[in-house]
């Protein structure tokens, strides 16, 4: 008696866990699904869950992963931003970026902070990324993936696990901040 006992407690864990394993992937499919993806021409798309977006510059990918990974370069597309124009203080060093992986970054005179999860020079960044007025030990993942496209280059540019709420705000700086101004830069 006991021993069917037993085995029927395995086979309900054993359902309870399948329950849950096949809930979590219906809701992961539906979160995912939910996402808008980017058309052509720099419209970004986005829901409270996800940005994505699939720029291309005129510019090799080496020249577009420096410019987003050197101090100096990306200072240049900071003063260039919307966030420069308009005013935004950028302190006395406004950029400053590791280029290891695990090394951190700070953007925008400090309102921009994070550490670099992976760097594959001229591929790939993927960064968790915060706006220093979210709460404390929130981080959102940005990914850049560098794509060869004729002599140019598309950034296939994802930016998940921000806090509900701010994928307009953050949709618009991406575009304003980051595209445009590195669009100038790299002519």
């Amino acid at each position: 008696m006991d021993e069917r006992k037993e085995r029927s407690l395995g086979q309900l864990d054993l359902t309870r866990r399948d329950l849950v394993r096949a809930s979590a992937t219906t809701l992961g499919g539906l979160v995912f699904s939910s996402a808008l993806w980017a058309a052509p021409q720099q419209e970004i798309f986005h829901t409270a869950e996800s940005i994505h977006l699939e720029p291309v510059f005129n510019a090799s990918r080496e020249r577009v992963y420096d410019a987003l990974t050197l101090t100096q370069q990306f200072d240049q597309v900071v003063r260039l931003s919307a966030a420069a124009q308009s005013g935004m203080n950028l302190g006395k060093a406004p950029t400053e970026i590791s280029r290891m992986e695990g090394g951190t970054f700070t953007l925008f005179g400090g309102h921009i902070v994070g550490r670099h999860v992976e760097l594959v020079p001229n591929e790939r960044i993927v960064q968790a990324w915060r706006v220093v007025d979210w709460p404390r030990g929130v981080y959102s993942m940005v990914k850049f993936e560098l794509v060869e496209q004729g002599r140019g280059t598309q950034i296939i540019f994802d930016h998940t696990g921000f806090p509900n709420g701010q994928g307009e705000h953050l949709a618009e700086g991406w575009k304003s901040n980051y595209w445009e101004p590195l669009q100038k830069l790299l002519g």
